[in-house]
C-alpha cells in the first residue's frame, strides 16, 4: 500500500532511483520509491559499468551479483575502418575492478530490484507523479495510482525521473544545452564479427560512427549515429551500418536482431542540483552522448552520494546545510562527463576529410604515449573523478536523530 508520509520520496525507479533506495534502506531511512511503469526495462539500454561505479556500489551489496552476470573486458579500441588508431588497456587500472563490465541495463535493474526486496523494500509501480509543491517544512507530491489521485508528504523529494523530469520542472531550474543534429541507433544483435568478443570497438568512418560491444550472452551491442534513422531499425539497417563503417577485410554478418531503437541525444546540464527540499540526479540533472558509456554510471554515483548525505541528515549525523555538498561534488563530475562524451562525439561526427586526417593522426600519435593513454583510461573508467564521490567528515559529531514532521502543514506554495 502506498504510504501517505515519508522522509524521502524518490520519483523514478531506474538504476539511479533504485541505487538511492538501497543506500537509504541501509541507512535505516524511511522512504518511498515510485515509478509510472508497470515493470522495469526489458531492453538492455546502457551496457557498461565502469570501475569507479563498481567501487562505489561495493557497500550496497550488489557488486558481486553484477560480476557473476557480466562479461569483463580489458580492451577498448578506436578504429578508422580496418586501422586501429588508439588501443586502451583497462587491465592496469588502479582499481579492484580493472576492466569494462559489460552488462545490459535490464539485468543491472534486476540485480538492484532483488537487493531492494532483500532489504525489505518495495518498488511502487504504476504510480505516476503529477505535481510537486513544497515549503520550508517539506513537500507534497500528487500521484495517481489505479486511476485515483493521492498525496504523499515527504521531507525531501528526489527526481530520478529522466530527461523530462517533473521534479526538475517543479524546481524551475534551467536545463541548459541542446540536441545533437544526428539521431542514434541502438540495437542488440547476433553477429559473425571478425574483431571477436574480447574488446569494445569504436569505428570512425565518413558515414559516421558505430560502436560494437560484446555482451554476456554472446550478442553484441551496436550504437551508431544516423542522420534520419527509422523508428525501429531492421536487421538490414544494422547490416548496412556495419558494412559502411565497420571492418572491410572480412565482412560482418548480422545473424539476428533481438531489439532495436532510435533516439535523439542531448547534451544538457542543470544549473543547480537542488531547490530547497527537491533534488535532481541522473538524467534529470545531466544528459549527453552515449560515447564512452558514461550516463548510467554517473547517475548511479549521484545516487550513492546523495543517499549517504540524506541518510546522515535524517539520522542526525550532519546538519541539513551539508546537503549542499551533493551539488558541490556531483555537478563538476557531470561537467567533466559532458566534456568527455562531447569531445568523443564531435570527433566521430566530423566528415571533413582534412579534419578526419588530423584526428586520425592525432590519435595515432597519442597511441604511442603510455602516460596519455592511461589518463584517458582513467577518465573513461571514472577513476579520475573519484574525489568527486568522497564526502568529507561531518561538521558535527553524531547526535540524537532529528525530529521531523511526518506530514506537511497547509499553506504550501508552488515552486517557481
Amino acid at each position: 500500500m502506498l504510504p501517505e508520509t515519508t522522509e524521502v520520496l524518490i520519483v523514478g525507479a531506474g538504476p539511479t532511483g533504485m541505487a538511492l533506495s538501497i543506500v537509504l534502506h541501509q541507512a535505516g531511512v524511511d522512504h518511498v520509491l515510485i515509478d509510472r511503469l508497470a515493470e522495469g526495462l526489458q531492453t538492455s539500454r546502457a551496457g557498461v559499468i565502469h570501475a569507479q561505479t563498481l567501487e562505489t556500489l561495493e557497500p550496497l551489496g550488489v557488486a558481486q551479483r553484477l560480476s557473476e552476470l557480466a562479461l569483463k573486458l580489458q580492451n577498448f579500441t578506436i578504429r578508422d575502418r580496418n586501422r586501429a588508431l588508439l588501443n586502451l588497456d583497462f587491465s592496469k587500472l588502479p582499481s579492484r575492478h580493472p576492466y569494462l563490465m559489460m552488462l545490459p541495463q535490464n539485468l543491472t535493474e534486476q540485480v538492484f530490484a532483488e537487493r531492494i526486496a532483500a532489504l525489505g523494500g518495495v518498488i511502487h509501480r504504476v504510480v505516476d507523479a503529477k505535481a510537486v509543491v513544497q515549503d520550508a517544512d517539506g513537500a507534497r507530491v500528487t500521484v495517481t495510482e489505479n486511476g485515483r489521485e493521492k498525496l504523499i508528504s515527504a521531507r525531501y523529494v528526489v527526481g530520478a525521473d529522466g530527461m523530462h523530469s517533473l521534479v526538475r520542472r517543479s524546481t524551475g531550474i534551467e536545463f541548459d544545452g541542446a540536441a545533437y543534429d544526428a539521431s542514434f541507433v541502438l540495437a542488440d544483435v547476433r553477429l559473425d564479427w571478425p574483431v571477436g568478443p574480447t574488446k569494445v570497438s569504436l569505428f570512425f568512418a565518413p558515414a559516421g560512427l558505430v560502436v560494437v560491444a560484446p555482451l554476456p550472452d554472446g550478442s553484441y551491442r551496436v550504437v551508431a549515429t544516423v542522420d534520419d534513422a527509422p523508428e525501429k531499425p531492421a536487421l538490414a539497417d544494422i547490416q548496412a551500418l556495419l558494412d559502411s563503417r565497420g571492418p572491410t577485410k572480412k565482412r560482418t554478418r548480422v545473424l539476428d536482431l533481438a531489439w532495436s531503437s532510435r533516439f535523439r541525444v542531448h547534451h544538457r546540464l542543470v544549473r543547480s542540483y537542488r531547490k530547497d527540499r527537491l533534488f535532481l540526479m541522473g538524467d534529470a540533472a545531466h544528459v549527453h552522448s552515449p560515447a564512452g558509456g558514461q550516463g548510467m554510471n554517473t547517475g548511479i554515483i549521484d545516487a550513492v552520494v546523495l543517499g549517504q548525505l540524506l541518510g546522515d541528515v535524517v539520522n542526525g549525523v550532519r546538519p541539513e546545510a551539508e546537503l549542499d555538498l551533493y551539488e558541490t561534488l556531483r555537478r563538476p563530475a557531470a561537467q567533466e562527463v559532458l566534456e568527455l562524451a562531447g569531445t568523443m562525439t564531435e570527433m566521430a561526427l566530423t566528415r571533413n576529410s582534412v579534419k578526419r586526417f588530423v584526428r586520425n593522426l592525432g590519435l595515432s600519435v597519442l597511441n604511442l604515449n603510455p602516460f596519455l593513454k592511461r589518463r584517458i583510461a582513467l577518465k573513461l573508467s571514472g577513476l579520475s573523478r573519484a574525489s568527486l564521490t568522497r564526502l568529507p567528515a561531518p561538521s558535527r559529531q553524531p547526535g540524537p536523530v532529528a525530529q521531523t514532521k511526518p506530514a506537511v502543514e497547509p499553506g504550501l506554495k508552488l515552486v517557481a
